[in-house]
């Protein structure tokens, strides 16, 4: 099978424990403090669910032990479909030539052996783990980027958080207030509609007519003739997604900080090397970066895209050229904020010694560590609060300095 079981029934399974997010006007949301060195910082966090192979994405081609491993879908220098080289030593996959832009531009970074402190392995266990920003999996009805907003010093600014999808991401899910927007899947009510719906509600239930006008605001200002459902694929999802959620967060009175999530990147079967699954579902993530970039402006200058999945996958292929659920992977920045041009890396190699429990890639870089040292970074929050209340009992894990610009 493509996908194992546990990880096609998990969106399921998320929406009945997640529910959906409200709306609320953004005029009437908390605010924060303004930078003292007078920039407007922004966020957004993309969560990969279902376990991204970092070894395919970045690939350490100058380890002797990568091509043995990931065998027939192992990424080369040259050949018919050369990676990216990002360095003498690491490589990215074809299908991400705007990230590698970026890159260039020293606005996008990889870190690389980066994990959760989850290690058994469970798509659901190890999102939560993901998400919860604590240690291990269980009933956790917060995530830490919502932490991170109530810990934001109180100002003039909007720190409400943007949940984009159907339902809100456990990442974003606590006390702070939060927006939801997902692009409409069903046909559209036309504006005439709408509006005798806002009327007849005013009368009857005002609150009710009131977050139904908000609704249709928001939606107005996240869409447009480009963002009207169109027949496509999943690549196609992204950067509509992307598009939507970079409008709203441009606008001056738009929310700071966004999160969302992209499935599918379970690649037990057909993973394909610079050409197949992986690589179709790569160019939707380098589009969806690309969209923010672009539908940002000029506020791209100020932010940073957090790109994190669950754990990573197998060092070596299995027989149906896919790869089984691993530990270690990567973590990808992007964004004007971000101090680039550089795959930060203790590399632990690939010589069978070496790898985790004989099979995975040792992750040596905590994602608690690089997700702290962005937010220090853009918001200033100190190590006591990141290792406390954004996540908690994590004193072991160090804010990573030099992240931000």
């Amino acid at each position: 099978m493509t996908d194992c079981i546990e990880n096609r029934l998990l969106t399921s399974r998320r929406g009945l424990l997640l529910g959906g997010a409200s709306f609320a006007a953004w005029a009437y949301l908390p605010k924060f403090a303004r930078a003292a060195d007078g920039r407007d910082p922004r966020l957004i966090v993309v969560i990969l669910r279902g376990a991204l192979d970092g070894l395919s994405t970045v690939a350490p081609i100058g380890d002797p032990d990568y091509a043995v491993l990931h065998g027939s879908i192992a990424l080369a220098a040259d050949g018919a479909h050369p990676a990216i080289m990002l360095d003498t030593f690491f490589a990215l996959h074809p299908a991400m030539p705007e990230f590698a832009r970026m890159y260039r531009d020293k606005h996008a970074a990889v870190i690389h052996a980066v994990a959760t402190p989850y290690r058994d392995r469970s798509h659901f266990d190890g999102q939560d783990v993901l998400e919860s920003g604590y240690a291990g999996p269980g009933r956790v009805q917060s995530g830490w980027l919502n932490r991170a907003l109530e810990a934001l010093p109180r100002g003039e600014r909007v720190s409400s958080g943007l949940a984009v999808g159907p339902t809100t991401p456990l990442v974003l899910r606590g006390n702070a207030p939060t927006v939801g927007w997902a692009p409409v899947a069903l046909p559209h009510a036309d504006d005439d509609t709408a509006m005798r719906l806002v009327d007849l509600y005013r009368h009857r239930d005002p609150a009710l007519a009131a977050a139904l006008s908000q609704g249709l605001q928001l939606e107005k200002a996240a869409s447009g003739d480009d963002m009207k459902r169109k027949p496509g694929n999943g690549v196609v999802q992204m950067r509509q997604v992307a598009r939507g959620a970079a409008k709203l967060m441009a606008a001056d009175d738009g929310p700071r900080i966004a999160a969302l999530a992209f499935d599918g990147w379970d690649t037990h079967a057909n993973e394909g090397g610079p050409v197949g699954r992986l690589a179709f579902l790569l160019g939707g993530l380098d589009g969806a970066l690309a969209e923010f970039e672009s539908g940002l402006g000029e506020r791209w200058r100020d932010t940073i895209v957090v790109v994190a999945t669950e754990f990573g996958r197998t060092a070596r292929i299995n027989g149906t050229d896919g790869t089984d659920h691993g530990t270690g992977t990567i973590a990808l920045l992007a964004g004007g904020a971000v101090k680039g041009g550089r795959v930060i890396a203790d590399w632990p190699g690939l010589k069978p010694a070496n790898l985790y429990e004989g099979r995975d890639l040792k992750p040596t870089t905590d994602l608690r560590s690089v997700i702290k040292g962005m937010l220090q970074g853009q918001f200033g929050l100190s190590d006591r609060v990141l290792a406390e209340t954004v996540f908690p009992d994590s004193a072991g894990a160090k804010p990573m300095k030099g992240l931000v610009a």
